[in-house]
């Protein structure tokens, strides 16, 4: 699994994109930040975009040693042809985290990169300190096949950039559109990036994509946040993904929608901080 270069990529300063190799050859882009020694976290971002969905979160968190990747087939990290298998993210994952002998971290994950938390965490429980999940859900409902495949063939037939208004209304509260645009162009110019085969791979693997089998056995602290506006993953579906895990917190962000990262870092920061005083009492 390692790479024979594994120290050299540890040592890359956190301005700078390191590579990790997986079990099976992918090559995954990473940034490491912060402070070395501090609390390891782990941050996983949503469909279509990468790293720098957690930028702004990053910057509230200096005392903490975070790496924040690019998943496969997203970013700069290798594309390969799919199918896409939920599992197989969350082992690149444990993969990376062997490549820092990291032997457990908190790890957060938004929407897409909440399911491959789940994922993660359910192959992989003794790397989980804690785990944080945001905007997000274990499953998508019986016709979320149907439904995510329909939106990878709209992006094969009509292009990527044709979908981007639509994904920016969904992705962001109206007042920080209107607030923030530099950060609304920064997401949609890495949507509208994106290759089209893997984006199709990865809509078709959350469309398949079923974890509530795995919610009863996680036995180490957990939050869940939704923003209020959330129509991707409503409140409604936060809900029932807390009381599915034992102990779960269920934290609902006023006026923001699918992207809280992003929208609301001061809040994802702080319950970011709330996990590890929680799993350092927890032992």
């Amino acid at each position: 699994m390692s790479m024979s270069n594994s120290a050299a990529n540890v040592r890359e300063t956190a301005s700078a994109v390191a590579y990790a190799r997986t079990s099976d050859g992918i090559g995954l882009a990473y940034r490491r930040s912060g402070r070395p020694g501090g609390p390891r976290v782990v941050l996983i971002h949503s469909l279509a975009l990468d790293a720098s969905v957690w930028d702004r979160v990053v910057g509230r968190l200096e005392d903490a040693d975070i790496v924040t990747m690019d998943c496969r087939g997203h970013g700069r990290s290798d594309k390969p042809a799919g199918p896409y298998d939920v599992e197989r993210f969350g082992d690149d994952i444990a993969d990376l985290m062997g490549e820092l002998g990291w032997s457990d971290a908190v790890v957060a994950g938004c929407s897409m990169g909440g399911c491959v938390a789940q994922a993660f965490a359910a192959r992989h429980r003794e790397l989980v300190r804690a785990m944080l999940l945001i905007d997000t859900t274990a499953w998508y409902g019986a016709n979320a096949p149907t439904e995510w495949r329909a939106r990878a063939a709209k992006a094969r037939s009509e292009g990527l950039a044709s979908m981007a208004e639509f994904q920016a209304t969904r992705w962001f509260g109206d007042r920080f559109r209107m607030d923030h645009p530099a950060q609304v162009q920064h997401a949609m110019s890495v949507f509208t990036a994106n290759d089209i085969d893997a984006y199709a791979a990865t809509c078709a693997m959350l469309g398949d994509a079923d974890l509530r089998r795995h919610l009863g056995g996680f036995r180490f602290p957990v939050s869940v946040v939704v923003g209020e506006e959330d129509y991707a993953t409503p409140v409604e579906t936060a809900r029932d993904l807390a009381a599915a895990i034992p102990g779960a917190s269920l934290t609902v962000l006023p006026a923001a929608r699918h992207l809280t990262p992003i929208e609301c870092p001061d809040q994802i920061a702080d319950a970011i901080r709330s996990l590890f005083r929680r799993s350092t009492a927890n032992g």
